[in-house]
């Protein structure tokens, strides 16, 4: 039975559903990427400028998924609109080397304090993959330590412990440990059980872009654990690296990894990946001239699409900006100001819930009863699943869509949203919740 919101939706966006007709004939589930499946149909957009989008049907949105964590300048932004524009018209891919990628290679180096050396890729999942070869090939011991529900792509090795593991051997699955975040003790006990843990990789700032958190005081614990061990410590930056703050989240919590992989935002809104991190380390790729290092511990890597002049052009303009503008600041000052607005409807309507978050992610978390600093919100199990109703969290999607926002429960802030699209985004939320509880939902 069709709900009044999905009623709502469907009679607004009638171009995105016969798209989407069109889209399951030639797509698993109609989509191109699984965070993009909705139902009963994702919207299609057509352009975006700055904080907004404009789908197939007309309607302006203000953007919360940011091109899903990498435009934090904003769609369009001109700077890189001319700086792509110019570099296509001198050549797409020279099939050489070129002074952008020293450039960005460079920025990469002055802004991520683990940076002693770069080497590039073209998305976050090539760049994690590149980063646990690199570890074991630099410790000779092969297995990896994640933690429950983080992120890291969708390669073979670091999907293990997440859904949809078909296909992959259990070969493959065996050299992964997938452990519960936060317990230091656990780590250290693994470790001393299992002395072939070449690595280990986390969020830093928690699961799903820090929506499950971890606690800063952990990370420490890590740095520490993993120095006196001889594991190789990896910040996976894909998302925060030059949001939570310009130098990422190892430089907000004053902790450095020992590599660091980043895409995102690296790319200014093209397709980009680098791992960076200790200069023996990233060096496991460079030739010696000794026979058998190069045939059997060397790390082969080519990639066509490595640093192309396109993907450098946006990527080193965006560092650019973040490097000598108030991006980030201004990123993370419209994420607090949300945050506090979402917490003060809350309270208002009486709704249980928080809205937390580090910086310039935001995450709104109903239906949980409890007390937290609204920053680094760690609940126990049974609020977390509280928080987590798979049809609630679907009718606000569509809610807040038919209100011109489109967010989930994760909000991701941009340069270029402005006071009056916090503000807007907020009235939009507090009609979600209203067609929510109408519902029987809250």
């Amino acid at each position: 039975m069709v709900s009044p919101i999905e009623q709502r939706y469907i009679d607004l966006h009638p171009g995105s559903l016969e798209r989407h007709a069109q889209a399951r004939d030639i797509f698993p589930d109609g989509v191109t990427h699984d965070g993009r499946r909705m139902s009963p149909f994702p919207i299609y957009a057509t352009h975006g400028i700055g904080p907004h989008k404009w789908d197939v049907d007309g309607n302006r949105i203000i953007d919360y998924w940011t091109g899903h964590g990498s435009m934090i300048l904003g769609h369009s932004h001109p700077e890189v609109v001319a700086a792509v524009a110019s570099q296509m018209g001198r050549g797409t891919h020279l099939s050489a080397s070129s002074d952008l990628e020293i450039k960005w290679g460079q920025q990469v180096q002055q802004l991520i304090p683990s940076a002693e050396k770069v080497r590039f890729h073209s998305s976050g999942t090539e760049a994690t993959m590149m980063a646990i070869r690199m570890a074991r090939a630099y410790t000779g011991k092969s297995k990896v330590i994640k933690f429950v529900e983080h992120f890291h792509g969708w390669s073979d090795y670091l999907t293990v412990g997440s859904a949809g593991m078909g296909g992959i051997p259990e070969e493959t699955k065996n050299t992964m440990i997938v452990l519960p975040p936060n317990d230091i003790g656990i780590v250290e006990k693994t470790i001393q059980d299992n002395p072939d843990v070449a690595a280990i990789i986390l969020e830093p700032t928690g699961a799903h872009m820090g929506q499950i958190p971890v606690l800063p005081s952990f990370l420490g614990e890590l740095r520490e654990l993993t120095e006196r061990t001889g594991v190789v410590l990896i910040f996976d930056e894909v998302v925060t690296g030059f949001r939570i703050s310009k130098g990422g989240a190892q430089a907000y919590y004053g902790v450095t990894p020992d590599m660091t992989t980043m895409a995102k935002i690296l790319g200014g809104g093209l397709p980009g990946g680098a791992v960076a991190g200790k200069a023996d380390i990233i060096n496991m790729i460079q030739a010696r001239g000794d026979a058998d290092f190069d045939q059997n511990r060397r790390i082969a890597h080519n990639g066509t699409f490595n640093a192309n002049p396109l993907s450098a052009a946006a990527g080193t303009v965006a560092l650019d900006l973040i490097m000598n503008t108030d991006v980030t600041e201004t990123a993370n000052a419209m994420g607090q100001r949300l945050k506090d607005g979402l917490n003060d409807l809350l309270t208002r309507m009486e709704v249980p819930g928080c809205a937390s978050g580090i910086a310039s992610l935001i995450f709104l978390r109903l239906g949980a009863d409890h007390e937290c600093d609204k920053g680094v919100c760690v609940m126990t199990p049974e609020q977390t699943a509280q928080a987590h109703n798979a049809h609630r969290d679907g009718q606000f999607v569509l809610s807040m869509l038919n209100n011109g926002v489109h967010a989930t429960s994760r909000f991701i802030m941009s340069a270029a949203h402005r006071e009056q699209d916090v503000d807007d985004t907020v009235d939009a939320t507090e009609r979600a919740l209203t067609e929510l509880r109408q519902s029987g939902l809250i």
